[in-house]
Protein backbone atom coordinates (compact mmCIF):
# COMPACT_ATOMS: atom_id res chain seq x y z
CA UNK A 1 0.00 0.00 0.00
CA UNK A 2 2.85 2.41 0.68
CA UNK A 3 4.16 1.84 -2.88
CA UNK A 4 0.84 3.08 -4.25
CA UNK A 5 0.92 6.12 -2.00
CA UNK A 6 4.41 6.99 -3.22
CA UNK A 7 3.50 6.36 -6.85
CA UNK A 8 0.43 8.58 -6.60
CA UNK A 9 2.18 11.44 -4.80
CA UNK A 10 2.87 13.83 -7.67
CA UNK A 11 2.53 17.04 -5.69
CA UNK A 12 6.26 17.41 -5.19
CA UNK A 13 7.37 17.69 -8.80
CA UNK A 14 4.36 18.14 -11.07
CA UNK A 15 5.48 21.62 -12.04
CA UNK A 16 9.16 22.11 -12.56
CA UNK A 17 10.77 25.40 -13.44
CA UNK A 18 11.69 25.30 -17.15
CA UNK A 19 15.16 26.55 -16.24
CA UNK A 20 15.66 23.29 -14.33
CA UNK A 21 14.55 20.95 -17.14
CA UNK A 22 17.17 18.44 -18.24
CA UNK A 23 15.93 18.74 -21.84
CA UNK A 24 15.22 22.48 -21.65
CA UNK A 25 17.99 23.36 -24.08
CA UNK A 26 16.55 21.14 -26.81
CA UNK A 27 14.51 22.73 -29.62
CA UNK A 28 10.85 23.28 -28.80
CA UNK A 29 8.47 20.48 -29.69
CA UNK A 30 6.01 20.58 -32.55
CA UNK A 31 3.14 20.93 -30.11
CA UNK A 32 4.86 23.88 -28.41
CA UNK A 33 5.53 25.48 -31.79
CA UNK A 34 1.89 25.23 -32.83
CA UNK A 35 0.50 26.40 -29.50
CA UNK A 36 2.95 29.28 -29.16
CA UNK A 37 2.15 30.48 -32.66
CA UNK A 38 -1.59 30.34 -31.95
CA UNK A 39 -1.27 32.16 -28.62
CA UNK A 40 1.02 34.84 -30.03
CA UNK A 41 -1.50 35.54 -32.78
CA UNK A 42 -4.41 35.65 -30.32
CA UNK A 43 -2.49 38.05 -28.07
CA UNK A 44 -1.48 40.22 -31.05
CA UNK A 45 2.18 39.67 -30.11
CA UNK A 46 3.69 37.93 -33.12
CA UNK A 47 7.18 38.75 -31.86
CA UNK A 48 6.68 36.16 -29.09
CA UNK A 49 6.87 33.39 -31.70
CA UNK A 50 10.25 32.29 -33.03
CA UNK A 51 11.22 29.06 -34.76
CA UNK A 52 14.60 28.69 -33.07
CA UNK A 53 13.82 28.80 -29.35
CA UNK A 54 14.32 26.05 -26.78
CA UNK A 55 11.71 23.96 -25.01
CA UNK A 56 12.26 25.94 -21.82
CA UNK A 57 11.91 29.32 -23.54
CA UNK A 58 8.79 28.17 -25.40
CA UNK A 59 7.25 27.05 -22.11
CA UNK A 60 7.96 30.42 -20.50
CA UNK A 61 6.48 32.31 -23.45
CA UNK A 62 3.41 30.06 -23.50
CA UNK A 63 2.85 30.64 -19.77
CA UNK A 64 3.19 34.41 -20.21
CA UNK A 65 0.80 34.50 -23.15
CA UNK A 66 -1.72 32.27 -21.37
CA UNK A 67 -1.60 34.67 -18.44
CA UNK A 68 -2.00 37.71 -20.71
CA UNK A 69 -4.99 36.08 -22.40
CA UNK A 70 -6.41 35.01 -19.01
CA UNK A 71 -6.43 31.34 -19.98
CA UNK A 72 -6.55 29.48 -16.67
CA UNK A 73 -5.24 26.00 -16.16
Amino acid sequence: MSDKAVANDTSSNTEKNPDDWVSGDEPMTGAQRSYLQTLSEQAHQPDQFAEDITKAEASKRIDALRSKLDLGE
